[in-house]
């Protein structure tokens, strides 16, 4: 597998574009034509080869551009990555999963050679080389925790699990969908998901409680979540909202093609061995509408979906005021053909 990693930028002048190749396999979360809440879980196994679901931890042509810019991010704001004191062997856990996975399923861009405690870890992207003591923080720069996830795309929320839930306890939040790791860490999973409209009334947490704390070692989950983002942010944090929100009073139908993204999470969950923790990776994939509608089944369903979204959901994802052109704008690609059942194009 040879990936060509792109130059591009999250920010500023906003540069990112997604190749053929990456409109392609990106993770478009509608099924049919209609979208509301659902726990919507599946086990987490390689599927369909060259999706976003084949590897444990996807890598594609925006990890480095991605990595630089969580650099960049953490050094205005380093409390975007906190762990308390408990969870630091939760971190040393995910270090070994992020490592190993990627050492077997990426052989030509990431290597991990291991002599007992004495690891010796290889990242040729990003041109790092490592050799350190496993579970003796004196010898990395960082915890394990930041240390791994400075080198892997998407958000790591760590939760730890007691009194038969699960807290917020660790993590790595820099490509949020608006929400605050300092706001939300040792919140437990009622508290963080509080603001979400819906959802408690129809018992999707607590049914994704339960399932979620019956996650099994060796036997990871994942789910979609999607909503939408006026140019190509990857950080779209409450704290820099003064930076961002403004962005939303420049959407018009000339430029929405351009500027408005559809952002979409791929969610993934693993049970870690020595801590019992869950680790809730979330990957954050974004594609422009020019981009989505080079797939006309994919354009006609996200007309649709938009269309009828009922108006607490717009809300709450944060277009609710730009609906009724991002609709306009898309009908233009909604002949009323049927679609297809599933994701995927035609």
């Amino acid at each position: 597998m040879t990936i060509i990693f792109k130059e591009e930028t999250f920010h500023d002048d906003f540069t990112f574009r997604n190749s053929p190749e990456a409109v392609k396999r990106f993770p478009f979360p509608f099924p049919e034509d209609s979208y509301m809440y659902s726990v919507n879980l599946e086990p987490h196994k390689s599927y369909r080869p060259g999706s976003v679901y084949e590897r444990t931890f996807d890598v594609d042509e925006h990890y480095v551009s991605e990595m630089r810019d969580r650099a960049r991010v953490l050094a205005e704001d380093p409390l975007r990555c906190q762990s308390l004191p408990h969870m630091t062997l939760a971190g040393w856990d995910l270090l070994e999963l992020i490592m190993a996975s990627k050492a077997l399923e990426y052989p030509e861009l990431f290597e991990l050679h291991r002599d007992g405690a004495r690891w010796h870890w290889i990242n040729r992207p990003l041109g790092i080389e490592q050799k350190f003591t496993f579970l003796d923080e004196t010898t990395l720069p960082y915890g394990p925790m930041e240390y791994i996830t400075r080198q892997t795309q998407g958000d790591f929320a760590v939760l730890d699990q007691r009194d038969e839930n699960l807290w917020m306890d660790a993590g790595m939040v820099t490509t949020q969908a608006d929400w605050s790791l300092d706001f939300d860490i040792g919140m437990n999973f009622f508290e963080w998901h509080a603001p979400v409209p819906k959802a408690h009334e129809m018992g999707i947490f607590q049914r994704a409680l339960k399932f979620l704390l019956n996650i099994q070692q060796g036997s990871p989950a994942r789910r979609l979540n999607w909503t939408m983002t006026v140019n190509p942010l990857l950080d779209t944090s409450p704290e820099n909202y003064h930076k961002w929100g403004v962005m939303k009073k420049d959407l018009t139908l000339e430029n929405m093609g351009q500027m408005m993204h559809l952002r979409v999470e791929l969610q993934t969950f693993f049970r870690l061995p020595r801590s019992n923790a869950l680790v809730f990776p979330i990957r954050c994939y974004l594609i422009k509408l020019d981009e989505l509608v080079t797939v006309p089944k994919w354009a006609r369903r996200f007309h649709r979906v938009i269309r009828d979204l009922p108006i607490e959901l717009a809300t709450y994802k944060g277009f609710v005021t730009n609906r009724p052109k991002i609709v306009e704008w898309l009908s233009r690609y909604d002949d009323g053909a049927p679609t297809s059942p599933g994701i995927w194009a035609d």
